[in-house]
């Protein structure tokens, strides 16, 4: 695992959107066992105390469980992956739109050019051998 790591954040919130991004991609499936501290520490060289703080807030957000003596695996609750999967939307969407705004973008403005956007991101991706739609990624 590699994470560039941003100085106005605390890692520890960096890790756990990059172990939520995992989830909600596909990465990391329902169920999976997820790195130990040790192991995960050593991965991105940072203290085992950060990776613990990290996984006791995923535990607490109920996105990983801990099994006594066996380790953490990610949720296996669909609607739990779906709810962080629509609020990480939800963040990218507020932050889409905020910037638009500032441009100068009305809201109807911004509309269009997201259709617009998709309908050219369907067709390309149409030529591409995709005719659901997907990217060669998903």
């Amino acid at each position: 695992m590699s994470i560039e790591f941003d100085n106005n954040l605390p890692i520890y919130l960096q890790i756990m959107n990059h172990i939520k991004r995992q989830i909600v991609s596909g990465l990391l499936q329902p169920g999976d066992k997820i790195p130990s501290v040790r192991e995960l520490a050593a991965d991105l060289q940072i203290n085992p105390n950060t990776i613990q703080r990290t996984f006791q807030e995923l535990e607490r957000e109920e996105v990983v469980e801990t099994k006594r003596g066996l380790g953490r695996y990610v949720t296996s609750e669909e609607s739990k992956i779906m709810a962080i999967k629509k609020e990480m939307a939800g963040e990218l969407l507020h932050q889409f739109i905020h910037g638009m705004q500032e441009l100068g973008f009305k809201n109807q403005d911004i509309v269009t050019i997201v259709k617009e956007a998709v309908a050219a991101e369907s067709g390309k991706n149409r030529k591409e051998g995709h005719p659901d739609g997907r990217t060669s990624e998903g």
